[in-house]
């Protein structure tokens, strides 16, 4: 297990990392200014987090399949792919991003009835409905901020909140295997420990100061209370799809990535984290 999550963990690093710069030297955003930006700019980000949430939302459908709960998945990728694309489009088009959220938000909701109308009539109606929109704020809206973060705070902000985010993951798995005895959230995921979690946060801060440091993008002070907050809002990410998991008794969301499990077991703490991390960029750069 941890062989592979060694080996895959560090391929997909390389690979996300190399695809981030490369999309940043084609819009400019390699540089530490938002000045040389050009107008357009995330495309590749944009093409990847569209790619990633379909796997993942099948991934979801799949889960609440097991509750026997039916999510639309036609309306859930494509809603969550318009979401998650909420701040590209106004690089392209003169629209509000309020008045896109509310009528996609709108739009949205009106499909799922359709389906929910021609598929199973009046049988669970609020439970197959409520579980799809769940999928696309939870999938959708979420992956919105990760853009919103490369939008507009920047290329090295951006991989700053993923690498924070991870290594916190991986600090949190790390030290607990060797060290963890007193258990942190046992209901919701028992492998998880309070030593595990002192991991976390020193992962997060180190990798924190060295982007801070390198990278011109906040003070130190600012860059360990950012380590230090998305230790634990990156770990709370984590809990929120245990808790999908455990309520449908499945270990991993599926058994694509090897050490890993699915999609959402890779990216479920930089989801829920993302928006706190955009709020915090806003005070902070």
């Amino acid at each position: 297990m941890l062989k592979y999550r060694l080996i895959f963990g560090i391929l997909m690093a390389i690979l996300f990392t190399a695809a981030i710069i490369f999309g940043g030297w084609l819009d400019g955003s390699i540089t530490s200014t938002l000045e040389d930006d050009k107008p357009l700019r995330a495309t590749i980000l944009w093409g990847l987090i569209a790619i990633l949430i379909i796997p993942a939302q099948l991934e979801f459908a799949a889960l609440a399949k097991a509750k026997e709960i039916n999510v639309f998945k036609t309306v859930t990728i494509i809603s969550s792919i318009l979401f998650a694309s909420t701040w590209y489009w106004p690089q392209l088009f003169n629209i509000s991003l309020q008045n896109y959220i509310f009528f996609l938000l709108a739009f949205s909701f009106l499909a799922l009835l359709v389906n929910q109308s021609f598929s199973y009539g009046i049988s669970a109606v609020l439970v197959n409905c409520g579980t799809s929109c769940f999928a696309i704020i939870y999938l959708g809206l979420f992956s919105g901020f990760c853009l919103a973060i490369r939008i507009d705070m920047g290329l090295w902000p951006f991989l700053m909140f993923v690498f924070v985010v991870k290594s916190a993951d991986i600090g949190a798995y790390t030290v607990g295997k060797i060290f963890g005895k007193h258990k942190f959230s046992p209901n919701i995921s028992p492998g998880k420990t309070w030593e595990g979690m002192a991991g976390a946060v020193l992962f997060a801060i180190i990798v924190a100061v060295i982007f801070a440091d390198n990278c011109s993008i906040m003070s130190r002070p600012w860059a360990v209370a950012f380590g230090f907050c998305f230790a634990f809002i990156g770990q709370m990410g984590d809990l929120a799809e245990s808790m999908i998991k455990r309520d449908t008794q499945q270990k991993d969301s599926s058994q694509k990535v090897p050490g890993f499990g699915g999609i959402l077991d890779i990216i479920d703490s930089p989801l829920v984290a993302a928006p706190f991390a955009y709020l915090f960029f806003t005070f902070s750069l």
